[in-house]
């Protein structure tokens, strides 16, 4: 009879039960697919958030566009001002130079004669030759010729000095102006750069569904532009009637917002005229930045050139723009005054009526006229 054999547990390296070897072959298949996968892919943002990605870029080129103006024309007042004073210091250096040679003349001839002539070593390496003369015993032995030339040579020491250390400061603030301009340059650049990247992005359908809003973001900005234009025609009207009441004579609105009576400055509508009849001659012009004409223009270039052809000199940026004329309400609001737009006041146009403007839009465009609705609204103004 063979022996009874003792039954033994199941090693631990034996086979598992069917439900245990399925459990871990799922969980090595789990880890295996999470170390082959890759990481998730960002979400494409939508086409509204594309619009308005580049709308914000073109709005911060505008406004670099109009710290490079800033600083391109304060760079060219600050050349001219620096070349002016490096001339004025060539002068005096001259001047002093001539001083300094009349003095050896006078201490040379001294000399010659034996008399005791003063130490013109020492004084021409003076800091300040005026000290050296002030000595009494010296000054007693100088006739009236030599104390005219050592107070030339004083004065003309003194303003070349002050004339040379204007220079320093003047080269000085113009080096920091030009920094600015290339750092403004730079930043427009950039801001243009990643928004033709946006674009460049996206697909037909995408291009497609941007051109539908920008279609309904004009609509938007038409439907209030007309609504204004009634606005403004009604109240030409209101006015009308109330002077003929009163038989003062009617008012000569014309429904387009000019808002002016007979008693309107004729000169002013005059250079307004003037002004537009300049800004509509440039339409279909395209918009460069830093551009002012005559062949492109920015948003400020073209306001600045048209009413310069109307004999009135407005500044080159719309900061300082905004500050030159009277402020009015977007209700009465007449053709040739300036619309501002953005908090930062960093785009301007032209009002031609009926809640419409002539302006240079963005880079890619060309002058042209759209509502005055197309962008926030910062304020109006009429140039004086």
């Amino acid at each position: 009879m063979a022996p009874h054999r003792k039954s033994r547990p199941p090693s631990s390296l034996g086979i598992r039960t069917p439900a245990l070897a399925t459990a871990a072959l799922t969980s090595v298949a789990l880890l295996s697919q999470t170390a082959d996968a890759s990481p998730a892919a960002e979400p494409r943002p939508s086409t509204e958030e594309v619009q308005k990605k580049i709308d914000d870029l073109y709005q911060q080129a505008g406004t670099a566009t109009e710290k490079y103006n800033a600083a391109k024309e304060k760079t060219t007042k600050q050349r001219k001002r620096v070349a002016t004073l490096l001339d004025d210091v060539a002068q005096r250096t001259e001047k002093l130079n001539s001083a300094r040679e009349a003095l050896g003349t006078f201490a040379a001839a001294q000399y010659r004669t034996g008399a005791s002539a003063p130490d013109s070593a020492s004084l021409l390496l003076a800091d300040n030759p005026q000290d050296y003369f002030d000595q009494t015993q010296l000054m007693n032995r100088l006739t009236a010729r030599q104390k005219q030339a050592v107070d030339e040579y004083v004065t003309q020491r003194a303003t070349t000095s002050k004339k040379r250390q204007e220079a320093s400061e003047g080269l000085e603030t113009l080096t920091t102006t030009q920094n600015t301009l290339k750092t403004s340059k730079a930043d427009v650049q950039r801001k243009l750069a990643e928004a033709r990247e946006l674009l460049s992005k996206l697909t037909a359908e995408e291009k497609a569904r941007l051109a539908a809003i920008e279609r309904k973001k004009q609509e938007e900005a038409q439907r209030k532009a007309d609504e204004l234009a009634r606005q403004q025609a009604a109240d030409a009207e209101r006015r009308r009637q109330e002077a003929a009441t009163q038989g003062t004579g009617a008012g000569t609105g014309t429904g387009t917002g000019t808002g002016s009576t007979a008693g309107s400055d004729s000169a002013s509508s005059t250079k307004a005229a003037k002004a537009l009849a300049f800004a509509r001659a440039q339409i279909g012009k395209p918009y460069v930045w830093g551009a002012s004409g005559p062949g492109s223009y920015d948003c400020s270039g073209l306001t600045q050139a048209a009413w310069k052809a109307a004999g009135v000199t407005l500044p080159r940026t719309t900061w300082d723009q905004v500050d030159t004329g009277t402020t009015v309400s977007v209700d009465n609001a007449q053709p040739g005054d300036l619309v501002f737009f953005y908090d930062d006041i960093s785009h301007v146009g032209i009002y031609i009526g009926d809640g419409m403007m002539i302006h240079a839009p963005k880079p890619g465009a060309y002058v042209r006229e759209e509502s005055i609705y197309y962008m926030p609204i910062h304020s109006v103004v009429r140039p004086g």
